[in-house]
């Protein structure tokens, strides 16, 4: 994000990226609202805690959940709240809506505040429409945006196809996101591209899950070779046997990675593997 932004908006970025300037590892704990409980109170305090010694740079979480978690963490990574939600009970489960909104995200103590957007979906009009009302009011309290950006609905039929995933994260940077969370494309190659064509920061959603941390580190090690600004990692994290352990070594691989060059980025392109197994 450039200089010319205000003061609140530079500190609070400053703060997201507390680790690295350039690189990022966020751990959503939203899916709550969506699937059920992740863990009850006592053992989501736990994990934030693990999660913050591990240098994780933010964890999402939904409002009310705060209510039942201890503060302290949150001196050592940052708080980005989730805005919008849909659960797998409604009839278009894709359909998402706003729930809060930047001020009482404020209200809460949030570095950053997501939205999440089902682009291809019967709701897709609302949603966009919806992210853009964020966007200007996180302008109006300098406030980093995160938006979620999936192409999910009945006319997609690849939802990790490059052209799709590239129209995706553009989307959100034109109508104001400071940054924007995407599925891996099917290829390095095509995870490239999109790099490439947003000019905000890109952050790769957790990947397919992993059977054991180096498969999963050789998978990250990859997507950071594309060039981008690092991942949003939620189930690979909190589904592990040792949440804290696994976020450490990839918190410490997302932030020590030079940032890409020509000849890195020309090895990740040039693997065509296909990338298989849910990116969320």
């Amino acid at each position: 994000m450039t200089q010319n932004r205000s003061f609140g908006a530079r500190l609070r970025t400053r703060k997201l990226f507390r680790h690295a300037p350039d690189r990022l590892m966020i751990v959503p704990l939203d899916h709550s609202v969506t699937d059920g409980p992740i863990a009850p109170a006592d053992e989501l305090n736990d994990l934030i805690g693990q999660l913050a010694d591990s240098g994780v740079d933010g964890v999402v979480l939904h409002k009310g959940t705060l209510r039942q978690l201890d503060t302290e963490p949150f001196t050592r990574t940052s708080l980005i709240v989730h805005l919008s939600v849909s659960t797998v009970h409604a009839p278009d489960p894709d359909a998402k809506y706003l729930v809060s909104d930047v001020e009482g995200a404020l209200r809460l103590g949030a570095d950053a505040v997501s939205v999440h957007v089902n682009v291809g979906s019967p709701g897709e009009a609302r949603q966009i429409a919806d992210m853009a009302a964020v966007a200007d009011a996180c302008d109006r309290w300098n406030v980093p945006l995160l938006a979620m950006m999936y192409p999910r609905g009945p006319q997609i039929a690849d939802p990790r196809d490059t052209v799709l995933v590239k129209h995706v994260a553009t989307l959100a940077a034109d109508l104001g996101a400071d940054l924007v969370k995407v599925p891996c494309p099917r290829t390095m190659s095509g995870l490239a591209e999109v790099v490439r064509a947003c000019p905000v920061p890109v952050l790769v959603a957790g990947g397919p899950p992993a059977a054991t941390t180096d498969e999963l580190l050789d998978h990250v090690t990859a997507v950071l070779d594309t060039g981008v600004t690092g991942l949003a990692m939620g189930r690979n994290i909190f589904q592990s046997s040792e949440p804290g352990k696994r976020a450490r070594r990839v918190a410490d691989l997302v932030h020590s990675a030079r940032r890409a060059t020509p000849d890195s980025v020309h090895r990740a392109t040039s693997d065509s593997a296909l990338l298989t197994a849910n990116p969320t």
